[in-house]
């Protein structure tokens, strides 16, 4: 078959032929089985000319990551669609302007939309030329989901570099980035993936002792549930090398569980952006929330505290939304830093922050200081109306013991008082029957 845009992954899996590629409900698939389904699927889909827009409605699976390389030397537009909230992807699709909806369940369908309603196409897709293009969506919690259009080649150059190979769950979703560069970055240098069913934490910790899983990218919000949960307790790590976790700020407090609880595992912290990809980056150390980020292909700067990236591999720009760049190429990312040195701190998005009679406060400040009381094995802070002060700040808290609620309180407002300026000191604090956690396994902060 011939083979362009893809060339230097066809190359590599012919080399891994007999290796395990895809682990897939515990029924493995060689990198010579993925050839040969990706040879199949071109053929089997030339009816989709190229520069058409298709959805690929799906988790991982060995059929759809073939048929995602297959799309890929075909030089359409790429809009991966999770499955599992498929209810929330038809407003994606009408954004998108779809072609054509590849869904895959048990089945593969494959619909022709009545691509007629979505002309004139967007002015953005005329960017894309002689490459592969990729949308991804921002999760949409505060608003209308924004659709980032990507040349998706550009996203792949990184993945020709080659590094150690391993095997690794792929627990992000398949409609994220960080999903999707997990997917290349293993199966570029020859490693296996394993796929999930579902993301429980036991299931997840039975599928690392089974496999003999070596790397877990996941997020805050899943490492917290994991604690909670002690699935790790029942099932075997000792396989587990590297936890890397990304998409959120990891909460402090959180962090220094999870180093002592693994001790032997390196903790990895990534930074990454559905605009941008993810980012080369180094934690100080196992307990340290401090990162550089950056290396070939980026550029960082940070302006009234916020911070900004330069990239030739940064998206095009929104499909349905303003620009986010500066006037001389940066994208603005809306995260608020610390710098320290080559470090930087991700304090929190600039979306989230509450505005107390002018003052700046950040949830996750507040959130890793009630976390520090044993009591409290979830937090979310938020800020509500006020008309002296425009907003006050409240947490919301989820507890070892409901009964001891009003004993709980009292020494988070002790503590707050103690180490926070007066203004960041909830002034409501509630009790909540459960953790706060999201369907994407971050933390949910719609009140």
């Amino acid at each position: 078959m011939t083979i362009s845009n893809i060339n230097f992954f066809i190359d590599n899996f012919t080399s891994y032929d007999k290796k395990i590629a895809i682990i897939w409900r515990d029924e493995s698939f060689s990198y010579s089985y993925i050839l040969e389904r990706i040879n199949y699927w071109i053929h089997k889909l030339e009816k989709i000319p190229k520069g058409s827009i298709v959805g690929l409605e799906s988790d991982f699976t060995p059929e759809t990551i073939s048929i995602l390389f297959s799309l890929i030397e075909k030089q359409v537009i790429i809009v991966p669609l999770d499955i599992n909230h498929s209810s929330k992807n038809i407003k994606k699709i009408g954004i998108a302007q779809l072609d054509f909806l590849i869904k895959i369940n048990n089945e593969v369908e494959i619909e022709l939309l009545d691509f007629h309603q979505y002309h004139p196409k967007n002015n953005l897709y005329s960017e894309i030329k002689k490459s592969s293009g990729l949308v991804l969506f921002t999760s949409g919690s505060s608003g209308e989901p924004k659709g980032a259009l990507h040349n998706f080649d550009k996203l792949l150059l990184k993945f020709k570099v080659r590094r150690k190979a391993l095997t690794t769950i792929n627990f992000l979703l398949f409609d994220h980035w960080g999903g999707l560069n997990t997917l290349f970055y293993i199966l570029s240098n020859g490693g296996t993936v394993v796929t999930l069913d579902n993301r429980n934490p036991s299931y997840v910790c039975e599928l690392i002792e089974k496999h003999k899983v070596e790397l877990l990218p996941t997020s805050p919000t899943f490492l917290n549930m994991l604690f909670l949960s002690r699935a790790y307790k029942k099932h075997s790590l000792q396989s587990l090398k590297v936890i890397s976790y990304g998409s959120e700020p990891m909460p402090e407090n959180l962090l220094k569980i999870i180093s002592n609880l693994f001790p032997n595992i390196k903790l990895h912290q990534t930074y990454g952006l559905i605009e941008l990809g993810v980012m080369n980056s180094k934690s100080e150390d196992n307990s340290s929330l401090w990162v550089k980020i950056g290396g070939e292909g980026f550029e960082t700067r940070v302006i009234n505290g916020m911070l900004e990236i330069k990239s030739d591999s940064v998206m095009l720009g929104y499909l349905n939304s303003k620009s986010p760049f500066t006037k001389d190429g940066w994208f603005i990312t809306g995260d608020a830093v610390e710098v320290n040195g080559e470090y930087f701190k991700i304090l929190g998005r600039k979306s989230e922050l509450i505005n107390v009679g002018g003052e700046k406060v950040f949830p996750q400040e507040i959130e890793n200081m009630i976390l520090s009381i044993s009591q409290v094995l979830d937090v979310k802070v938020y800020g509500e109306k006020n008309p002296f002060t425009g907003n006050i700040v409240c947490a919301e808290i989820f507890v070892k013991e409901p009964k001891n609620f009003e004993f709980v309180k009292r020494e988070i407002k002790m503590k707050c008082r103690k180490n926070l300026e007066s203004y960041k000191v909830p002034v409501k604090i509630s009790l909540s029957d459960k953790p706060f956690y999201s369907s994407r396994f971050k933390k949910n902060r719609i009140n």
